[in-house]
């Protein structure tokens, strides 16, 4: 094993004929475990850590699926992604999957272990974007967010009221604990923060759930972070859905950048799949351009809620049916 080398798996999705798993193999990543501290210099040094890396670019990268094995090679950036059909039917929940990193002549530099989750076919599976949907990050003012992700750590990082009540109502409505619906958790935010990210969502016990990021950078372009990428955003929505093209999906985003646009674009092109959108009401002023792409995903038969609240968001829940036994 190379000391340095490491390989980044992050948590993978989809059913018997489609499974797919992300991650990162790095040469060198700074150690960057969190301290939870008040401290501002502290949660400087931490997040500037985790920007301190150098991606694996082009190298072999092998995974173990019970019996399967299937072979990958990273992008430039250290970035891969598996995708391959199962050899047996997979049962519905979590499963266990291996990636190591391979030298040319096979000698295994690093290897981890990663989780798939595979959701029953009747479940409801739920999209949501996380800054200023889930937990309050001014991304819409740079310099706002920049204090938010500096100053704070991820337990001081603030969630919206009720956003976790909503969402495990969501998580165990017309299921159980063993089988909770999927979450996917979209946002414009590099991998780098995926480990910050985490540990935001379940010291604010949300549903655990995969996370689809942002290409990675490096620590010159840490002030730039989350300021590109909605793009990408959609093409990350998008390849969800046509990984579960019998799911019914919903939408939660809010109206301070281009979420209402991106949701209400899908909604027409997969009319059938989306069965609600929510759209926290961020900025007041848009409120009117939000109605109006929300009234479009109306007329195709879709659900839609534009709150304030995650109490609000609950009600409306409930009376479509969305929360219950």
């Amino acid at each position: 094993m190379n000391n340095s080398v490491s390989v980044k798996i992050y948590h993978g999705y989809g059913h018997t004929h489609n499974l797919v798993v992300y991650g990162h193999a790095f040469k060198f990543r700074a150690k960057a475990g969190q301290k939870y501290s008040n401290n501002l210099f502290v949660n400087i040094v931490h997040l500037f850590k985790l920007f301190v890396l150098k991606p694996y670019a082009f190298v072999g990268v092998r995974l173990t699926f019970y019996k399967q094995i299937v072979y990958q090679t990273t992008e430039y950036d250290g970035f891969f992604k598996f995708e391959w059909e199962a050899a047996e039917n997979v049962e519905a929940g979590w499963h266990p999957v291996k990636v190591e990193v391979l030298a040319e002549d096979g000698e295994v530099l690093a290897v981890n272990t990663g989780s798939v989750y595979v959701p029953h076919i009747t479940q409801y599976a739920f999209i949501s974007d996380i800054d200023d949907t889930v937990m309050v990050s001014h991304s819409a003012t740079v310099g706002r967010r920049m204090r938010e992700l500096f100053i704070k750590n991820p337990r001081t990082r603030k969630t919206f009221p009720y956003a976790a009540a909503h969402y495990n109502l969501l998580a165990l409505s017309h299921t159980d604990a063993d089988h909770p619906n999927p979450f996917f958790y979209v946002s414009s935010s590099e991998w780098n923060l995926y480990d910050y990210l985490v540990e935001i969502f379940r010291f604010n016990k949300l549903p655990e759930g995969a996370f689809l990021l942002n290409q990675i950078k490096r620590w010159k372009n840490l002030i730039k972070t989350g300021k590109t990428g909605h793009e990408g955003k959609l093409i990350r929505v998008m390849r969800i859905l046509d990984a579960f093209p019998n799911q019914k999906f919903v939408f939660f985003g809010d109206n301070s950048q281009q979420d209402p646009e991106i949701y209400s674009a899908i909604a027409i092109k997969y009319p059938k799949n989306i069965e609600a959108i929510y759209i926290r009401n961020i900025r007041p002023e848009r409120e009117g351009a939000t109605r109006e792409l929300l009234v479009k995903a109306e007329a195709l038969q879709i659900h839609t809620c534009l709150f304030s609240t995650s109490q609000e968001a609950i009600t409306h829940s409930e009376s479509i049916g969305l929360i219950g036994d």
